[in-house]
Formats: C-alpha cells, sequence, structure tokens
C-alpha cells in the first residue's frame, strides 16, 4: 500500500512539474523578433543545439542565420537608442538654451524692475537723483526760507509804511507850523507897515 501511495504521489508531481513547464515554455519569446534584447537571446540560448567535439567535451551550437538576425536586431536597437540619444541630447542642449536665455532676460528684468524702483524712490533734481526723503527735505526746507523771507519782507514793508506814515504826518504838521508862522509873520509885517504908514501920516500932518 506505501509503495502505491508513494508511486501516486511521484506520479502526480512529475504531472503537475511537467504542466508548469508546458506553461512557461508558452510564456517564452516564440521567435526571434519577438521581446527584448535579453528575450532575443535566451530564444537562441533555447534553440541552440547540444554536441560533443572529438575530445569529449560537451559544446553548443547556434544557427548562423539566428546569430546574424540577432546582430542586425541588436544594431538597430543600438542605432535606435544612439537616435533617441541624440534627440534627447538635442532637446536637452535646447532646454539649456532656453533656460539661458530665460536666466538672462530674468536678470535683465530684474535689473528694469530694479531701476524702476530706484527712479520710483527718488526725484530728479538739476539732473541729480536724490531719494525721496532727501527731496522732500530740501523742497520743504526751500518751502520754509521762503516762507521766512516773505514773513520779513512783510514785516519790513509795515515797518516801512509805519514809518512813512510817520514821516508824513511829520511833514504835514511842519507846514502846518510854516503855515501858521508865514501867517504870524505876515500879519506882523502888515501890523509894522501899518504903523509905519500911520507914523508917516503923522509926520505929513505935523
Amino acid at each position: 500500500m506505501n509503495s502505491i501511495k508513494q508511486s501516486t504521489f511521484i506520479f502526480l508531481f512529475l504531472l503537475v512539474s511537467l504542466t508548469s513547464l508546458n506553461a512557461q515554455e508558452t510564456q517564452q519569446t516564440q521567435s526571434i523578433n519577438d521581446g527584448s534584447i535579453n528575450d532575443k537571446f535566451e530564444f537562441v540560448l533555447r534553440k541552440s543545439g547540444n554536441f560533443k567535439g572529438t575530445n569529449g567535451l560537451p559544446y553548443e551550437a547556434v544557427k548562423r542565420s539566428m546569430l546574424l538576425s540577432l546582430q542586425k536586431q541588436t544594431n538597430d536597437s543600438i542605432n535606435t537608442l544612439k537616435s533617441k540619444l541624440s534627440k534627447s541630447n538635442t532637446t536637452i542642449i535646447n532646454q539649456n538654451k532656453e533656460i539661458n536665455d530665460l536666466k538672462s532676460n530674468l536678470s535683465k528684468t530684474q535689473a528694469t524692475l530694479d531701476n524702476i524702483n530706484k527712479e520710483k524712490d527718488s526725484m530728479a533734481l538739476f539732473g541729480m537723483q536724490m531719494s525721496k526723503t532727501g527731496y522732500n527735505m530740501l523742497m520743504w526746507t526751500i518751502i520754509a526760507a521762503l516762507l521766512a523771507l516773505l514773513i520779513f519782507f512783510i514785516y519790513k514793508f509795515k515797518n516801512s509804511n509805519a514809518i512813512t506814515k510817520q514821516a508824513k504826518q511829520n511833514l504835514a504838521e511842519i507846514e502846518e507850523e510854516f503855515d501858521e508862522h508865514r501867517r504870524v509873520a505876515l500879519e506882523r509885517e502888515q501890523k509894522v507897515r501899518r504903523q509905519l504908514q500911520d507914523e508917516i501920516n503923522k509926520q505929513k500932518g505935523a
């Protein structure tokens, strides 16, 4: 009984192994034109024949047509990779050029922006660039100086006007005194003339 069970177990194990091997064999590459380069090499190795040399040592023989086909396909794959690599290098060079151009434009834009900010934060006075703070301080200083000069001239004008009024008043008073003095002198002269005339008349009458 035990031998029958063992035989049955071995038979089932071999059957499962053969089924698994057949499944793997069907999943392997069926042609040298299918799959990747590695798959094609494995296909060639599977199709190679085992022989014994004259010296009794084993060796494997591969069909020349398969090797030539594998060589061609390998070269084609290498050329394709080279072409893709060349295109990739060209793309990288173009992208680097675009990046450098963008960096250059960015630098120019940043410089322009810095100049704009500098001009925005400064004012031109007599051809000289001044900060807004300095410009405002200078303008307010000039305004304060002009205001001080205006106040000084207004004060001088009022003072001069007061002096002029006082001088006119003094002149009017002097003219009035002069007129009064001239009137008194005229009356005195007329009185003296009358007295002199009276004396002359008296002398004539005597």
